[in-house]
């Protein structure tokens, strides 16, 4: 049996959670997040370890909320009743503007309650309710890359990132749309209570443990995949699927039974990028993941990247990162990672 102690011990290292939402939230910014939290409760009652997450859901007024979608979430808990928390999320919306002139509650809540919040973090367009509240002056802040335009017009003392996964601003974090807010709530599960629980629950989501908060919200294959042509999207893909093959120009084009210049004019105006210097971005965008996600050595990550020599790549990421692979590894994976 443990002591009263022990019992002690293990209630001081749980961590409480509020997730406020409001009538037209966004669902995924709630689920994504309140399924991190439950995952990572779960694993750590599993490994017989103390902590987890102490989670309610708070709304402007107590009851049922209806979000963007047909799912309704209950709210256990009004602002004006919300005690303190170790951590804050709040929601994004689709109608952030007609959110903001109608959930007076909420800002007024963010500006008199947000500075207390040792981790404030808003999510999506949540970052709008931050900003009116006036905790983002001064501050670069994140959000989806459709409304970074809006929060920059409205806010012009915001320091808007248009491209960033999350950023923290001392006690308040800012995250892009929908899985941007899974990936913020890894990184709080990671902090918590180790990289082991953070990747454990990154399995079961079947995700990569978390892409670094400095990141662009788009990947190399994402971006091709907005291309209008299924032609380049395929040569893109087929790209991705070899990328440990020594891929050449020429046999890029055979493959796609065009000429090395008919390709590359083509690929250039859909992609945005010349096909080399794309397979270059697909390989760097492999090794990160590598390299956040496993322990494996740098020569390794090289060879199954597709990287010559560790040199190589090591070269590559100083010309595009200004950093090198250990040390990208050494800022953004916070444990349980080994560079050689």
């Amino acid at each position: 049996m443990p002591t009263e102690q022990e019992r002690s011990e293990a209630t001081d290292q749980r961590r409480q959670v509020a997730l406020i939402i409001y009538p037209g939230f966004k669902t995924l910014e709630a689920t994504g997040p309140l399924s991190v939290l439950d995952y990572a409760s779960q694993h750590l009652a599993a490994a017989g370890r103390p902590g987890g997450y102490d989670v309610v859901v708070a709304a402007p007024q107590a009851g049922p909320v209806p979000s963007d979608t047909l799912i309704s979430i209950e709210a256990t808990v009004a602002l004006r009743d919300l005690a303190a928390r170790d951590t804050v999320l709040i929601a994004g919306s689709t109608r952030i503007e007609e959110a903001l002139t109608r959930e007076t509650v909420l800002v007024t809540w963010c500006r008199e309650n947000g500075r207390q919040v040792p981790r404030c973090a808003a999510l999506c367009t949540g970052s709008f309710f931050l900003a009116e509240a006036g905790l983002l002056d001064g501050k670069r802040a994140a959000t989806h890359w459709k409304y970074a335009d809006q929060l920059h017009q409205r806010f012009a003392e915001v320091d808007v990132d248009a491209d960033a996964i999350f950023l923290q601003a001392g006690g308040f974090w800012t995250s892009a749309g929908v899985t941007a807010a899974i990936d913020l709530t890894l990184a709080f599960v990671e902090q918590d209570y180790g990289r082991d629980i953070a990747l454990a629950v990154a399995r079961d989501m079947v995700m990569y443990l978390k892409r670094p908060g400095g990141q662009s919200q788009f990947s190399t294959l994402l971006t091709g995949q907005m291309s209008n042509q299924t032609g380049m999207r395929d040569v893109l893909t087929w790209m991705n699927e070899r990328l440990d093959q020594p891929l050449t120009l020429e046999e890029i084009a055979s493959q796609q039974g065009m000429s090395v210049r008919s390709l590359t004019r083509a690929f250039t105006a859909e992609i945005g990028a010349s096909p080399m210097a794309t397979l270059e971005r697909l390989r760097c965008d492999r090794a990160k993941a590598l390299l956040l996600d496993t322990d494996l050595p740098l020569k390794t990550v090289a060879y199954r990247a597709g990287f010559r020599t560790d040199e190589q790549m090591r070269k590559t990421f100083r010309r595009r990162f200004s950093l090198s692979p250990r040390d990208y590894r050494a800022r953004f994976a916070t444990s349980g990672t080994r560079a050689e």
